[in-house]
This record gives structure tokens, C-alpha cells and sequence, in this order.
């Protein structure tokens, strides 16, 4: 159900209140999807290793909700993406946010990660570069740097202070 489409119309809908699309999740039924928003600021044009000018609050989440559920309802009767029958949860990405597009990585080159890396588990490691649209150069503690392919790894977030 989660299509790239729809990842981009969330996406878009959210940039228009200056904020960032940071995760989506559709689960739930058929008959009831559970919709999970995540979202940030958008980091201000042409600088995006810079932190968003404060946190989220839950007025930006009832704001972002509310937009979202317009969309969501237009049309009346079902005629949104979802249909009419859905649950919609809006939250802020937390400390340990997850990095789920090119975008997201580049926004936080330098910062460490909690990342599970095929063929080797679940490590910490430093975002160090950002080459290319599909990979990232990552320094695992205890190894050298390597580029990985951003679609091989899974479940990234950064890492909080207290994570080691």
C-alpha cells in the first residue's frame, strides 16, 4: 500500500507547512490502515546539515494532522487515498529518528547511526559522506570507512548520546 507516490504526496502536503516528511508507515487492515507520520522541520534551503530551529511540538503535530486529514477525507465519502476509514497518529521522529531517504542521510552527515548492516548486524557507526543519491559512506566503530549501498541497510536511526 505504501507507494512511492504516496510517500511523495504526504511529503509534499507536510513541505507546505514547512515541515519534513522524517517516516511513514501504513499497517493495520485493509478495511482500517493504521497511518504513522513522523515528522521534523525542513532544514532551511541549501542548508541541510543544519538542525531544524527547535523540536516538534504537539501544536506542529495537530497542525500537520489536521492538514493531513483534510487531504486525507477530500471528497467526501472515501474519496481520499486511503478511503474513509482509517487512523491517523502524527508525532515528532523522537531522538533516535529514523533515516529513511537520500535526503535524510545528507542532513546528517557527521552524526552517528544505529544501523543493521548485512553481514554484519546491528552496529553504530559515523555518517561520513553521502557520494551519491543511492549510497553512504559509514565508519562502523572499530572499522575502516566503507560505502554501503543505502537500500542494503535496514533500520537506521540515529544514535542517541546515551546509546552505545
Amino acid at each position: 500500500m505504501l507507494t512511492e507516490s504516496l510517500v511523495e504526496a504526504f511529503r509534499t502536503r507536510l513541505e507546505q507547512l514547512g515541515l519534513d516528511l522524517a517516516d511513514l508507515r501504513i499497517g493495520g487492515t485493509p478495511n482500517r490502515p493504521l497511518v504513522q507520520v513522523r515528522i521534523d522541520w525542513l532544514p532551511p534551503a541549501n542548508a541541510e546539515d543544519r538542525p531544524p530551529p527547535r523540536g516538534v511540538t504537539v501544536a506542529d503535530c495537530t497542525m500537520a494532522s489536521r492538514a493531513l486529514e483534510a487531504w486525507l477525507d477530500a471528497d467526501g465519502a472515501g474519496g481520499g487515498p486511503l478511503g474513509n476509514r482509517y487512523v491517523l497518529e502524527v508525532s515528532s521522529p523522537g531522538l533516535e529518528r529514523p533515516l529513511r531517504w537520500h535526503r535524510h542521510w545528507r542532513r546528517f552527515v557527521g552524526h552517528d547511526v544505529r544501523v543493521k548492516l548485512a553481514g554484519v548486524g546491528r552496529v553504530r557507526a559515523r555518517i561520513v559522506d553521502v557520494p551519491t543519491a543511492d549510497t553512504v559512506v559509514l565508519e562502523p566503530e572499530g572499522r575502516a570507512a566503507t560505502e554501503y549501498r543505502l537500500a542494503d541497510l535496514q533500520d537506521a536511526r540515529l544514535a542517541s548520546d546515551t546509546d552505545g
